[in-house]
């Protein structure tokens, strides 16, 4: 981990954080990766809530998010309709809650804390702007196995049961998140038919305004 650093996302990540979603989603379509263009905005919108992992100059991580204003009574919800095409349209800097719209680490650097140590940088944004939490819908990479058996729903309950193990889902919950439900065709990814869960983290140190 010493020779990893952690930065906000500036605008020469672009090209960088472009390769790595083709690296790390290969069952989604292409136009649907955040672009270099897209990391541009976000680096001049919301650069606070955006990371990146850097091997020396090569991007091995990314996390992103924006805040936003959750609806728990509507929860079903696609990727870019709550984000916006680009991941951060919809960033509303008064927003209640922290939405992560990414977290990716390349193949080669996985198992060394990276997606961890997103996950606490997300946890400080949202304490240092006294936020209640933060939301994401959750890639389900094991359902690709079990989706001739069962209803993604099942498959999440059972993951969140600790029958199942997820290497995305079991990962959150043992960083603090519940799952609140699935998201039907929340993002294409022909292996798990677009399903993703909905997890919730709330900031115990949220202070009431």
């Amino acid at each position: 981990m010493n020779d990893l650093t952690y930065v906000n996302i500036r605008p020469e990540h672009g090209p960088g954080v472009a390769e790595l979603q083709a690296i790390c989603f290969p069952y989604t379509p292409p136009e649907y990766y955040f672009t270099a263009e897209d990391i541009e905005q976000m680096a001049e919108i919301f650069p606070e809530g955006h990371f990146a992992a850097l091997d020396g100059e090569q991007v091995v991580g990314f996390g992103a998010g924006i805040f936003l204003d959750f609806d728990f009574e509507h929860t079903q919800h696609t990727l870019q309709e709550i984000a916006g095409a680009g991941g951060y349209e919809n960033h509303d800097p008064k927003g209640d809650y922290y939405y992560g719209t990414d977290i990716s680490v390349h193949p080669d650097y996985r198992r060394r804390g990276i997606g961890r140590k997103l996950y606490e940088l997300r946890k400080e944004v949202v304490r240092q702007f006294n936020r209640k939490g933060i939301i994401a819908g959750g890639v389900l990479p094991g359902y690709g196995a079990y989706r001739a058996k069962m209803s993604a729903a099942e498959y999440v309950q059972k993951v969140a049961s600790g029958e199942l193990y997820d290497k995305t889902l079991t990962f959150q919950m043992e960083n603090g998140f519940k799952v609140l439900g699935v998201l039907e065709n929340y993002f294409p990814d022909s292996l798990t038919d677009g399903w993703a869960s909905l997890i919730l983290w709330e900031n115990p140190d949220y202070r009431p305004q």
